[in-house]
């Protein structure tokens, strides 16, 4: 591997290596129609999208990896065995591809149609920490810009029925030594004075900064190489442009960057997941501009955000023009994470019709159990989000809706959040503040309304500035009935 001067000479290098319509950022097959709530309580189109999902089903038939060279013990690279096993899978008509009991080593794993990948009891797949491992270059999106990076750990693109199933576990092998310090030097690790190359520091930020230039000036994305050289790290979990994709029971651990990241995908299944990573970025689930998602029964013990809903970043978010729409999120527990349910900050596409219910969140680290984030450079319509019935332990601050996030007010595309119902939200110990909820003047954010909802042992005021509609009712701070005009009143 090479330096930070390696990318750019790869940034602006000829495309020739890829040549297809896909590669310069064309939009994916037109998405289902929106199923919108018809009032506040209506709950009957989250039931509506649930049955609408296909969740993918499979042939009988098992394809077991020892069948195909593969060896366990944690050592032996298992990759060429993997991937043959998926093609004759694949090619045969489908069915399961079984990782056995035992530690088997590989590198990334590329689905393909009608194979689930399934790991059975006591499996582990352990994935190469060798970003050489991750080339060529895949088509791929990063903090929601479309470019040609490392691949994935698991990636799929333009597939149709695929899984990740089982009761194993997926270890990434990111740690403070690996793959985590490409983040630079930030507040809560020094990794700036061991991790270096050729006396080069190892550091993302020159890439990401170039990266946004390219997206901005709408450089084809054949163009955007951003793979050996630029220390982008890779999601763990990628279907790109995929439809029908279950993801159910493993447990994923140690991921480079965000663990579960689906992108313009249609029916999405995840169920039952554990998520097991404290990096820096170790978002548990993401999904991007996809329609119709159900995310139920997991478990979040995240370094970030536990669920975030993104659509891509900036000119390339709205180039790309797809919202994350029809989002079932439900009896969820997050255990450790920055955000428990967040929308953006890639946000560009927009994001609406999301209902989330019957989730639990508790951990003195947990900065934020609903939160919206975006700005006027991010932009973005944001509408129609419904969520009731959440349990939070310890958390600092309840609701969050911030359009100052990152940038700030720095561009021309302010964003439209409208439509947001919060029915039975209990917050035990609130450290810092129940509300933070800051538009524009000039974009005011609309139709907010909480009901019964209680927030106790609430340090500090709320902050509720440029809302309009904004409906309280049968909401008590530390144990006192508050109004709306209270609420503003605070905030003057």
């Amino acid at each position: 591997m090479n330096n930070n001067r390696r990318f750019f000479l790869k940034a602006f290098a000829s495309s020739s290596l890829v040549g297809t319509a896909a590669l310069m950022g064309c939009k994916s097959a037109s998405v289902n129609t929106l199923l919108t709530p018809t009032d506040n309580n209506d709950w009957s189109a989250a039931e509506a999208i649930k049955k609408n999902i296909k969740v993918p089903q499979f042939a009988e038939s098992a394809f077991n990896i020892v069948d195909f060279g593969a060896q366990s013990g944690g050592t032996f690279n298992n990759s060429h065995a993997i991937k043959k096993a998926i093609l004759t899978c694949h090619q045969q008509g489908g069915g399961k591809v079984i990782i056995p009991e035992g530690v088997f080593y590989t590198g990334p794993i590329h689905l393909l149609s009608n194979v689930n990948l399934h790991l059975e009891k006591n499996a582990v797949l352990s994935f190469s920490t060798n970003p050489d491992d991750y080339l060529p270059a895949v088509f791929t999106r990063w903090e929601g810009l479309e470019m040609m990076g490392y691949s994935p750990l698991i990636y799929a693109y333009g597939q149709q029925n695929i899984a990740i199933t089982g009761e194993g576990v997926l270890e990434g092998n990111a740690n403070d030594t690996t793959w985590w310090p490409w983040k630079g030097p930030h507040k809560e690790k020094h990794w700036e004075l061991q991790y270096q190359e050729n006396g080069q520091l190892m550091d993302q930020k020159p890439a990401r900064k170039q990266l946004m230039v390219d997206a901005e000036n709408a450089l084809p994305v054949a163009k955007r190489i951003y793979a050996d050289g630029a220390y982008l790290r890779p999601p763990f979990i990628q279907p790109y442009r995929c439809n029908n994709v279950l993801i159910e029971g493993v447990t994923i651990k140690n991921s480079p960057f965000w663990l579960v990241n689906p992108v313009l995908c249609n029916s999405v299944t995840v169920s039952g997941v554990t998520f097991s990573s404290h990096g820096p970025n170790s978002d548990g689930c993401d999904p991007e501009s996809c329609n119709h998602v159900h995310i139920k029964d997991c478990t979040f013990d995240t370094g970030d955000d536990c669920i975030a809903i993104k659509s891509g970043r900036n000119a390339d978010g709205r180039r790309v023009n797809t919202p994350s729409a029809n989002i079932v999120i439900e009896n969820c527990h997050m255990k450790e994470g920055h955000g428990g349910v967040v929308i953006g900050s890639e946000i560009s596409g927009g994001v609406n019709n999301v209902y989330v219910q019957d989730c639990t969140m508790d951990s003195p680290h947990l900065e934020r159990a609903i939160r919206i984030k975006t700005n006027s450079v991010r932009g973005g319509l944001i509408e129609h989000i419904r969520i009731r019935n959440v349990e939070v332990g310890t958390v600092k601050n309840a609701i969050v809706i911030n359009f100052f996030y990152e940038e700030g007010d720095a561009g021309q595309f302010d964003p439209t959040v409208r439509d947001i119902v919060i029915d039975n939200l209990h917050c035990n110990n609130v450290l810092d503040k129940a509300f933070y909820l800051n538009g524009f003047e000039r974009a005011p954010i609309k139709d907010f309304t909480i009901i019964n909802s209680h927030f106790d042992n609430v340090a500090k005021q709320s902050i509720v500035k440029n809302i309009t509609d904004f409906n309280v009712e049968n909401v008590t701070l530390n144990n006192q009935s508050i109004s709306a005009k209270q609420l503003l009143a605070e905030s003057i």
